[in-house]
């Protein structure tokens, strides 16, 4: 007779099998399934890409060969063959190239890719597709600082005082806003104008005020440096640019994924393992450095943070990994062309360029406003 311990009974059987059956199951599963798949370039943007960067040759060449002094092809790729041997009769292309446009077009793609990616980066943080450097008042707060090194006369930072006041007053500028927006529960459109409202009035009398307190000599540049303006660029100014918005720019590239998940939400965001408050104070500083190293030799040029992002976004998606670099791309392309027609819708003056961008933004914004109320989006 078998003791009840050796004695195996269907149930328990069935039981003792049951390990070795669910032990075999997760060995096959891998098998099965197919990998993780990796996050890939949307098709459509390497295409983009190339398009911009094409266009972006095409328009410096143009760019190169406008204005009081046009220059033909031929002299064009004179000068860019033999920059050190300037040929007999050549000497004042020479000079029209290197010391006036090129620094001139290059600044203005440093400056509207700067506009472009931080109104990306402010629409990201804000959650708000009219978050833009004019509107919220980044940019006036930047100029309000550029103005004030003008007007006192500072200089302790030689040519670096201009972009640093322009960068602090801009840093200051952004936390309070994003402060102010913090204090109601609801971050709607309105909200958000209604604080840039506030914050583009008392920029504004501030400025107002410097400006009565200048001199003479001192007006007459600032007149023209507050509708924008790349006249006056050089050399100088772009070794000055170029490695703040290289600087900026690249940082801003690296936060496109906690972008990403910050537009799920703050709660979202957290649980996937972001910093949201170290976040939050990274997208203020490189956003018033972009717009800081952007006013600071041109003054304001509105609006190019606005369309440029809305316009990429529609053809490649909210994806900031794309987003950025290619509202880089198109922000620095429709300034260049901007300036362009600065230069020749008047000759032989020049139009501010801040007049041209408002002139096309003015009606976009107007545009996005009625879209989103079409679409019940806007209060």
């Amino acid at each position: 007779m078998k003791s009840p311990s050796s004695m195996t009974t269907p149930s328990r059987l069935s039981s003792a099998q049951a390990p070795s059956t669910q032990g075999s199951a997760p060995q096959a599963q891998p098998s099965s399934s197919p990998p993780p798949a990796k996050r890939q370039v949307r098709p459509a943007a390497v295409p983009i890409a190339l398009g911009l960067c094409a266009a972006l040759l095409l328009t410096l060449s143009i760019a190169a060969m406008t204005g009081q002094v046009p220059l033909t092809l031929a002299q064009l790729l004179g000068v860019l063959v033999s920059p050190f041997d300037i040929a007999e009769g050549e000497r004042l292309a020479h000079v029209v190239f290197w010391e006036l446009r090129l620094p001139r077009a290059l600044m203005a793609l440093l400056v509207g890719a700067a506009l472009a990616m931080a109104g990306a980066a402010l629409q990201g943080l804000f959650g708000n597709p009219l978050a833009d450097p004019g509107i919220v008042g980044v940019s006036s707060g930047a100029s309000l600082g550029a103005v004030a090194v003008i007007v006192l006369q500072l200089d302790f930072l030689g040519l670096w005082t201009l972009p640093f006041g322009a960068f602090v007053a801009g840093t200051m500028t952004a936390a309070l806003i994003y402060r102010l927006s913090g204090l109601v529960n609801q971050r709607g459109n309105a909200n958000l104008l209604l604080i840039g409202i506030a914050i583009n009035a008392i920029a504004g009398a501030v400025t107002g005020y410097l400006t009565y307190l200048a001199s003479t000599e001192q007006l007459e540049s600032l007149l023209f440096w507050s509708m924008g303006s790349l006249g006056s660029i050089d050399w100088r100014n772009v070794g000055i640019v170029a490695p703040i918005v290289v600087f900026a720019a690249w940082q801003l590239r690296r936060q496109a994924r906690p972008l990403d998940l910050l537009a799920l939400g703050e709660r979202q965001a957290r649980h996937a393992g972001v910093d949201v408050v170290r976040l939050r104070r990274t997208l203020i500083v490189l956003a018033a450095l972009l717009t800081a190293g952007a006013v600071a030799f041109t003054g304001t040029i509105g609006f190019i943070g606005l369309v440029v992002p809305h316009l990429t976004r529609l053809l490649i998606g909210p994806g900031h990994r794309q987003l950025l670099p290619l509202s880089a791309l198109a922000g620095g392309l429709i300034l260049m062309l901007a300036d362009i027609g600065a230069r020749s819708l008047d000759p032989p003056s020049e139009i501010p360029i801040g007049i041209l961008t408002a002139t096309l933004g003015g009606p976009f914004f107007l545009w996005m406003i009625a879209r989103g109320r079409s679409r019940g989006t806007t209060p």
